[in-house]
């Protein structure tokens, strides 16, 4: 294992991390807060240890790095995975100081599922009451979120496009399926559309939000939340809070878009040719939107008769939005529903949005695939000696490729089981809805689930163990499992030749 070369890269994203601590210390000061205030006093030290960190972490580098030379130059599928798993686990870490050493009530535990939860886009909070929460705060509850969603598509690949084939070999590990869209150009090109793309994504939601209603304040931490599909309010109440379909409607507007694959949007605007070819993902994802937002209307007509229509329909659609973006904002209280309704929503929380896009779950195209297997074996059973070609719009899948997708649809799900069992042993009072929508809501990084996580509910009354245990969950299903998994496997701790 190159330790040397992973502690450079930890130390960068240390500093970076320190850098975004101070806009957050800085923007709470620009807003009134005070020197002497507590949370502002927290960012200090917090910006200080974080520095520290990177110092000792990049001194202890050069160091070896003198000793040794040419010890930073090997990069492998192994340094790139433990690269990952380490920067998020450090940044949860890191990410929780500001809600430790700022608010006086806050435990560490508390302090690290809030920022697990950010980091990772989750949007599942402990805070009961946000009157507590500073400016500065809020800010980074809504940065670390933006940051998150930001990392899983270009961050480490980012920092490291200077090691040639070990940039597509990390991407290749943090993306779903988007890595073959650079094959025939380079990394660093892409990594920057996607960039740039992000950023004017969150600007312009940011304006929109302006325009419809929204404060500064309010619209510019939405807007971060909103395209990292993460669900950061600065209100308790979410966007029932606001109260306005126009806001409502910008909402789905940016949480859709936050969910379709990204190089698909950007080749769009670009004019490429083969654009709708390479769309079918897209196509499924839209598909589903609408008829679940059909189906949910149409129910929630018939069976909420004490709501008006028009308050059904427009619920309807930013809740179906919410949740298949797995943003997990609420506009209203979803748990007063006809069954038939909620169960569309958790079918939902596990599709998630498109590969290559800021949302969670398990992701449109693997169900695609999971589906196109499932019918070619059929097929095969009745025409033993036809060779089918299984095909997603114009690229044909290998059976590699295929089984691979199998294996990790097979593994979340069975993730997923084991973990209910293993909560419901902390939890032995919560029923069972209640145990597998808080494993759901965790693992697909959705936050709001069902029962006791339910949108007018939060994650404060259970245990410390159930909160490490979730925020676990929050990581592994942000990496898609294996970028965490290979930190505890010995063999990949072994020293390189």
């Amino acid at each position: 294992m190159n330790f040397v070369l992973i502690q450079k890269l930890l130390s960068v994203v240390y500093f970076a991390l320190a850098l975004a601590l101070s806009f957050c210390m800085l923007g709470g000061l620009l807003m009134g807060e005070s020197l002497s205030d507590t949370s502002i006093q927290g960012f200090f030290c917090s910006i200080a240890i974080t520095l520290a960190l990177a110092c000792l972490l990049r001194f202890n580098a050069t160091k070896v790095q003198v000793k040794n030379k040419g010890s930073d130059k090997l990069f492998f599928r192994r340094e790139a995975l433990c690269t990952i798993g380490l920067t998020w686990l450090s940044t949860a870490l890191i990410g929780a100081l500001p809600f430790f050493l700022g608010l006086q009530d806050c435990s560490f535990v508390d302090a690290l599922f809030e920022s697990t939860s950010g980091i990772t886009t989750t949007g599942a909070s402990i805070f009961n009451d946000f009157s507590e929460l500073s400016y500065s705060l809020f800010l980074w509850r809504s940065l670390s979120q933006w940051i998150g969603g930001l990392g899983v598509i270009v961050f480490f690949v980012a920092i490291l496009t200077s090691l040639g084939a070990g940039a597509k070999i990390l991407f290749s590990n943090e993306s779903s399926v988007t890595a073959a869209d650079f094959e025939q150009g380079r990394i660093q090109d892409g990594v920057n559309k996607l960039l740039i793309f992000y950023s004017s994504l969150t600007g312009l939601c940011l304006l929109a939000y302006k325009l419809a209603g929204m404060n500064w304040f309010d619209a510019f931490n939405h807007a971060m939340t909103t395209i990292a599909t993460g669900g950061f309010s600065t209100h308790e109440e979410s966007f029932a809070h606001f109260n306005s379909p126009l806001i409502e409607s910008v909402s789905i507007l940016f949480m859709l878009l936050s969910a379709t694959t990204f190089i698909f949007v950007i080749r769009l605007f670009e004019g490429a040719k083969d654009t709708f070819k390479r769309g079918m993902e897209v196509y499924v994802f839209y598909a589903l939107t609408v008829l679940s937002m059909g189906l949910i209307a149409g129910l929630l007509l018939q069976t909420n008769s004490s709501v008006p229509q028009l308050k059904n329909i427009q619920d309807a659609l930013f809740q179906t939005a919410s949740i298949i973006s797995t943003t997990g904002y609420t506009s209203t209280n979803y748990e007063l529903w006809a069954p038939s309704a909620k169960i569309i929503l958790m079918f939902l929380m596990f599709m998630g949005g498109c590969s290559g896009s800021t949302s969670g779950g398990i992701k449109i195209i693997r169900v695609m695939i999971a589906f196109k297997a499932i019918f070619r074996t059929i097929e095969q059973t009745y025409r033993p000696n036809k060779t089918i070609i299984t095909r997603i719009g114009s690229k044909t899948l290998n059976d590699t490729f295929i089984y691979n997708v199998l294996l990790y649809v097979v593994l979340i799900f069975t993730i997923q089981g084991i973990s209910v069992i293993l909560l419901s042993l902390i939890e032995p009072n919560l029923n069972l809805i209640s145990l597998f929508s808080a494993v759901q809501s965790s693992l697909y990084n959705i936050g709001p689930g069902f029962d006791f996580v339910g949108p007018t509910e939060n994650y404060s009354a259970f245990a410390d163990k159930s909160k490490l245990f979730l925020a676990f969950l929050m990581i592994l299903g942000r990496l898609e499992i294996y970028a965490l998994i290979v930190l505890f496997i010995p063999k990949i701790w072994r020293s390189y030749s």
